[in-house]
């Protein structure tokens, strides 16, 4: 019998692609962007600047950059040390798609991967992105050619047909759109954490944590994380799955109370708390903790190892990353 033997989340942030110099380039940009507040309403930098009234201005500093590039480049290394002890058959990737491939004429809910591979290539540069940003971008991909790298496509199958049977209205494919390569959330995973041999086959989980009116509520995660679970246990072949939830936490302006008590909740194994966040939290940025909640969905049976939460500020509005990187183990 199959079984899910490891947990994982891991924030996929550009920052975690950048240099500590790079870092303090991200401030100057923020101006220009889309931001909300941390009740989730549309706000403007100059607002957050006022409304933080200088209580972020010494997180922001050469000394906390450094520390802080440091421990999340450490629990990427941890993570994919995790992974590669596990001995993987396969590795489950729940993730968000920004409109990278699936498009306003067919936006699903949620949709399983089929395909015998997983093709991974340059995406071409948003047309707003300034030169240095489009530059930390293209390293969510490992070369400028296209690499294809292995689907499990028989367990996707058994997946989708298990979700179906569960009530889940599932989506398929077994081609990405356009002949075009993967989203950012699934090639960092590839990139920057299953980056060692053999290459472990990967079934890709898309959910629509960013754009209305079809967003699954944090509920709705939960639910789709257990029955996945459920589908790797009545999987007929004994392999060894690992989920994985990618994206997140708080962002683009960062909320430290809300991320940490995502991760007591997680430590708990408190699905109320995680089934009922409020969903004005979970917009933009931030919609990707719908990730987390469906892999913690799929790791219930599992116990939260470890969890180093960084708080990457990079202006005095308190705009950043909530980067986290969890593990899930059996209790011994």
């Amino acid at each position: 019998m199959a079984q899910i033997v490891l947990g994982i989340g891991s924030s996929h942030s550009p920052m975690l692609n950048a240099t500590v110099e790079e870092w303090t380039w991200f401030e100057p940009r923020e101006p220009t962007m889309k931001l909300l507040d941390r009740e989730g309403a549309p706000a403007s930098y100059e607002a957050l600047v006022a409304h933080a009234a200088g209580r972020f201005d010494a997180e922001c500093t050469a000394e906390n950059y450094a520390r802080r590039h440091a421990l999340a480049q450490a629990a990427l290394d941890r993570i994919s040390g995790e992974m590669r002890s596990a001995r993987l058959d396969a590795l489950i990737v729940i993730g968000d798609d920004q409109k990278e491939l699936f498009l306003e004429d067919a936006l699903p809910s949620l949709l399983v991967h089929r395909g015998k591979t997983i093709p991974h290539q340059q995406r071409a540069p948003k047309p707003e992105w300034v030169d240095w940003f489009a530059a930390i971008q293209a390293r969510y991909y490992l070369a400028a050619g296209r690499i294809e790298y292995p689907a499990d496509g028989k367990l996707a199958e058994h997946l989708i047909g298990h979700l179906i049977e569960r009530g889940f209205d599932t989506a398929v494919s077994d081609r990405l759109p356009r002949g075009e390569g993967e989203g950012h959330a699934f090639a960092f995973v590839h990139s920057r954490l299953l980056n060692f041999d053999p290459v472990v086959p990967v079934v890709q989980v898309f959910l629509n944590t960013y754009y209305p009116p079809n967003q699954p509520t944090p509920a709705r995660c939960y639910a789709i994380g257990q029955a996945i679970r459920e589908a790797v246990e009545s999987y007929p072949k004994p392999v060894r799955v690992a989920i994985l939830g990618s994206g997140g936490l708080s962002h683009f302006a960062i909320d430290e109370p809300f991320d940490r008590s995502i991760i007591q909740a997680l430590k708990d194994k408190d699905a109320n708390t995680l089934k009922s966040l409020p969903r004005n939290k979970l917009n933009s940025g931030n919609s990707e903790i719908r990730n987390w909640v469906a892999a913690a969905g799929a790791a219930e049976h599992l116990a939260l190892a470890w969890a180093e939460y960084v708080p990457a500020y990079r202006s005095p509005a308190g705009t950043g990353t909530g980067l986290c990187f969890a593990a899930w183990r059996p209790t011994r």
